[in-house]
């Protein structure tokens, strides 16, 4: 009996040293899931919007070495009415508002301040977009119109076969894919954990196999859609998003900071909604969206292909927000107005006839309400008048 009792005694020992070292080698994977799973909760999410790096794998995408460019500031512009219950019920953390280049509003909340790098959400969509439209103009991608599977033969097979580079800039796959954010068995969500626990997004891609109408047909927002631009992108010049970004579009812009994309286990960026910057530096970027893909003297994005993204092309006909390569157009939009939008709150607001741009981030559960994109763009329309 004793010799059963030691031999179970060193059964349970192992046991526990075998659990111990397993849990020391999942640390990271345990935490990152733990991280998604609380990423939204009412007493974590302003600052885990701040702070994504501290939970997520990521990679940054370099500045360059180049000197910070000039926001000079303005007079400060007299807020609408209604702003500060705006601030409140939508859980604002940041605003920067220019006119004509200038800081004419600049604003933190919620204990935030301006050097934080908040995450983008599906703004960071048309960061990408600007990027695709770089390469086009390069040459290191053909046409808008080529087949996604010219450049990324491993989608061959899966719901991507057949679809253009052009229906996945509009939202035109006609792929099944749930982005219900509050449905934690949503794909959108799946996706999330895929990321926490060191998958390969690539591989959650190709496991898409499931199709509601042919490609171009109909327009339905589904993220995926965006990391199969980013895996056309990899295909075709052999190189991260993250590094063909900075190069780009970043170093040009002369950032007060480095952004960081969140990435899955294979340090491939999450392109569809993990850019993380300064609010600040988000108005940089919109203001060389506003002038044309210039900035400080550089043509940073070609002007034509900015012009083509930000017009309504997605066969869109819900009567909603009009939808372009990777960019929104408001309701009963005057020309020249149109934005990048992401969930809780992320925006890229532009007036272009009135020389205006603002870049605003909040921590926003009720996004998703009645109305309240509806409001937050009349917001905007009431914050640029007022500049």
């Amino acid at each position: 009996m004793k010799r059963l009792l030691k031999g179970l005694g060193f059964v349970l020992l192992a046991a526990v040293l075998a659990a111990a070292i397993i849990g020391i080698w999942k640390r990271e994977e345990i935490t990152r899931l733990l991280a998604v799973n609380s990423l939204f909760s009412e007493e974590k999410i302003v600052g885990n919007f701040s702070n994504m790096d501290r939970a997520f794998l990521h990679v940054e995408v370099p500045r360059g070495d180049g000197p910070v460019s000039d926001l000079p500031r303005g007079a400060e512009a007299a807020m609408p009415g209604g702003y500060e219950d705006w601030v409140q019920a939508r859980t604002v953390t940041a605003i920067v508002a220019l006119k004509n280049g200038e800081i004419r509003h600049e604003a933190y909340y919620q204990g935030t301040t301006e050097e934080d790098r908040r995450i983008s959400w599906s703004v960071a969509k048309s960061y990408l977009s600007a990027l695709l439209g770089v390469l086009l103009d390069e040459g290191a991608i053909g046409s808008i119109e080529d087949p996604v599977t010219q450049y990324v033969p491993s989608l061959a097979g899966t719901a991507y076969e057949g679809a253009s580079i052009r229906n996945v800039l509009n939202m035109a796959s006609g792929v099944v894919f749930d982005e219900d954010y509050l449905d934690p068995n949503s794909d959108i969500n799946q996706m999330g954990r895929a990321i926490a626990l060191g998958q390969s997004l690539d591989d959650f891609t190709r496991g898409l196999t499931e199709s509601f109408a042919a490609p171009g047909e109909t327009w339905q927002y589904v993220s995926i859609d965006t990391h199969v631009i980013g895996m056309v992108i990899r295909g075709a010049t052999g190189r991260s998003v993250a590094e063909l970004l900075s190069e780009k579009v970043i170093a040009p812009l002369g950032l007060e900071q480095s952004p960081y994309y969140v990435t899955d286990g294979e340090s491939v960026a999450f392109v569809l909604g993990g850019l993380n910057q300064r609010t600040r530096d988000y108005a940089r970027f919109g203001q060389m969206v506003l002038q044309g893909g210039s900035y400080g003297g550089v043509q940073v994005v070609p002007q034509a292909w900015l012009a083509a993204s930000t017009a309504a092309s997605a066969p869109k006909e819900d009567g909603g927000m009009g939808y372009g390569f990777q960019w929104w157009l408001p309701k009963n939009a005057e020309p020249g107005e149109f934005l990048a939008q992401g969930v809780y709150g992320q925006y890229i607001y532009f007036n272009t006839r009135l020389g205006v741009v603002i870049a605003s981030n909040a921590a926003d559960r009720g996004f998703r309400g009645e109305g309240v994109s509806d409001a937050n763009i009349a917001m905007f329309r009431a914050i640029a008048a007022a500049l």
